[in-house]
């Protein structure tokens, strides 16, 4: 009975002290990653552009998503829409006023299971505003490159008012349009590296 006892011990002592396996950390390939958004321009096209400056880590628990997290950088200077003047204006004080708020921030708080997918839940930060929301993505896979290193991909989007945001330079057309519209599409496919 003592030899029994003793054994259990053992195996619980053992058991305690194995280390917990934590989430692995990714980070953004830039050279292979889109942040874009499209947005009407005169209520009847869809200008659409990307951010070429985006960084950030993956912390991903392939055990268990819900314990994974996310926090993303964007520099707003990086705005490109393939249009100089257009763009001149994006980061004028217009719009982002890219010189007094120079980087657009998300940083989950959670992760959480909606339906058949999966919802980053934090907050995004655009011109100096703070707001949660849920931000919809899909892993897309994990593999091995030539390389030797473990990489993941992630894609998903979500939609924003910019008004919200104090993005708010419009022009009301006679018709009663806007010459910018304030629903903007955000979506993302990002490649990630995991950190050595």
């Amino acid at each position: 009975m003592r030899g029994a006892l003793f054994a259990l011990a053992a195996v619980l002592t053992v058991g305690l002290a194995a280390p917990v396996l934590a989430a692995d950390t990714y980070v953004l390939d830039a050279a292979h990653s889109n942040v874009g958004f499209a947005v009407k321009h005169l209520v009847i096209s869809t200008v659409s552009g990307h951010f070429s400056d985006v960084s950030g880590e993956i912390q991903y628990d392939e055990a268990d998503i819900m314990k994974s997290s996310v926090s993303v950088t964007i520099k707003t200077s990086s705005i490109n829409t393939n249009n100089g003047k257009r763009d001149d204006h994006l980061r004028s004080a217009d719009f982002f006023d890219a010189e007094n708020n120079p980087e657009i921030t998300f940083k989950s708080n959670s992760i959480e299971k909606e339906g058949d997918g999966t919802v980053a839940v934090g907050t995004l930060t655009i011109k100096g505003v703070s707001k949660e929301v849920r931000l919809p993505f899909e892993i897309t896979g994990k593999i091995k490159d030539m390389s030797g290193n473990n990489k993941i991909g992630v894609e998903g989007s979500l939609t924003i008012n910019r008004q919200d945001y104090g993005v708010s330079w419009s022009k009301t057309m006679d018709n009663g349009g806007l010459v910018v519209g304030n629903v903007v599409k955000i979506s993302f496919s990002v490649e990630a590296a995991q950190k050595s």
